[in-house]
């Protein structure tokens, strides 16, 4: 099949993937755009996970009120001025900062949970799971499932998004580190809920 340039137009318009990475896109997956869209989200995240291990120091700082009731500050970091004032970058700090809000994490990332507090979550479970008379052995293997879903509630790149639940944050966070070619890290943030300590 020819791959013509209103084609690569179009994807290109749908992803906001380079021409060459849409022609060679569109070739791989023999003209078939939903297709195309695919083979670019899959070569993204796979250079989103290459560009980890370049500076962030860039980026903003962001807020969302929701109701007067709950508010947000968010700092995401990038590694340039120019991807921090684009629209793509301002949307994920946005989006993120709702995300807090509606969502309420405790944490960025998993490696920031105490070990404490794993802890003291692990014996609940253990409590929990030994009064319904689980058997020793498996009780091993549902604590970890279960402190998997501890973290996916309380650290922010583990959360599904609100909007999708079909993906994470940290996925959300990988796809627009796609789009703009650059490290995206989420630095901190912190939620207030009105009359709350």
């Amino acid at each position: 099949m020819t791959i013509t340039a209103e084609l690569v137009k179009q994807l290109r318009d749908m992803t906001g993937a380079g021409m060459m990475e849409c022609k060679k896109a569109l070739g791989e997956a023999s003209g078939d755009l939903g297709k195309a869209v695919d083979v670019l989200r899959k070569s993204g995240i796979a250079k989103a996970e290459k560009r980890a291990d370049r500076a962030a120091s860039q980026g903003r700082v962001d807020s969302y009120i929701h109701d007067g009731r709950i508010g947000v500050l968010i700092e995401i970091n990038c590694e340039t001025d120019f991807v921090a004032r684009t629209d793509d970058f301002k949307g994920l700090c946005k989006e993120l900062a709702m995300q807090v809000a509606a969502a309420g994490a405790d944490y960025v990332r998993r490696e920031e949970v105490p070990a404490e507090r794993i802890a003291h979550e692990k014996e609940i479970f253990t409590a929990q799971l030994a009064n319904e008379g689980k058997p020793a052995n498996i009780i091993e293997k549902i604590l970890e499932g279960k402190v998997n879903k501890f973290c996916s509630e309380v650290c922010l790149l583990e959360q599904p998004y609100i909007k999708d639940d079909k993906k994470t944050i940290g996925d959300l966070v990988k796809e627009t580190s796609a789009k703009t070619g650059e490290n995206i890290v989420v630095r901190r943030f912190v939620r207030f809920r009105l009359g709350a300590e």
